[in-house]
């Protein structure tokens, strides 16, 4: 079950730990290599269920905005919302300097909500409700910012035996694709409690794929296993 918490929903250290990256962003063979991988991925996921050409876009937890530019470039006008103010002007660098038109707001899906309902037409959250205290929290903001018709893409990592020996055993400590301590396990989600939040809310899920990484080949794809990272999309019934 997703369980609601206090009002604040961000995490110090989380904050902490992505600010660290923040230089490294968009260095492709640097600490988040594997995030360049996956992105091509989660673009094609997105492209095949949702139509981006000129499509009111909110990319919540964009970070340097890997995923916002992608949109971007494939038609969509993006907002791309994170709560850390230096990712975000990492981001809004990176994007003057290739010539996008995208809007970065530092503030959190919560706060960004409250002015901005049934604003958009797709509404993306790729890996940051395994890092916040409250996803429900999350998760509500993004449902209230879509349109009727409107649709939200997730993702994010399974609670099991195996997710945790793939997330944090292997790629933290055996193979170091990402820095130690980037994943707790008790914050995983289950798609079966995120379907179940999300229906409840009055929205149709489509569809859960999982993503998988090959580290020894630096190789990304999607099957319909999601025993460990996975990508959800669902649709706002229309009212």
């Amino acid at each position: 079950m997703i369980v609601n918490s206090p009002a604040d929903n961000t995490d110090a250290e989380e904050l902490r730990k992505f600010e660290q990256l923040a230089s490294d962003w968009w260095n492709p063979a640097g600490s988040l290599k594997t995030l360049h991988i996956i992105n091509p991925v989660r673009l094609a996921y997105i492209r095949e269920r949702c139509d981006l050409a000129n499509s009111k876009v909110l990319d919540i937890g964009c970070g340097g905005g890997l995923l916002s530019e992608a949109m971007c470039q494939s038609g969509a006008r993006v907002t791309g919302l994170d709560a850390n103010e230096n990712l975000v002007q990492i981001a809004r660098e990176h994007a003057q300097s290739a010539n996008l038109n995208i809007d970065y707001v530092a503030a959190t899906a919560e706060e960004f909500a409250e002015k901005n309902k049934a604003e958009f037409d797709l509404v993306t959250c790729m890996e940051l409700l395994e890092h916040v205290p409250d996803p429900a929290s999350v998760l509500s903001a993004c449902t209230s910012l879509l349109k009727p018709g409107g649709e939200i893409v997730l993702a994010t990592l399974n609670r099991n035996l195996r997710s945790y020996a793939s997330a944090i055993l292997a790629a933290e400590y055996m193979l170091k694709l990402v820095p130690r301590g980037t994943h707790e396990y008790a914050k995983f989600l289950r798609p079966s409690e995120i379907a179940r939040d999300l229906r409840q809310r009055g929205y149709r899920v489509t569809d859960i794929s999982g993503m998988h990484y090959i580290p020894l080949i630096d190789h990304c794809f999607l099957n319909r296993d999601p025993g460990v990272n996975y990508l959800l999309h669902a649709r706002r019934l229309a009212s």
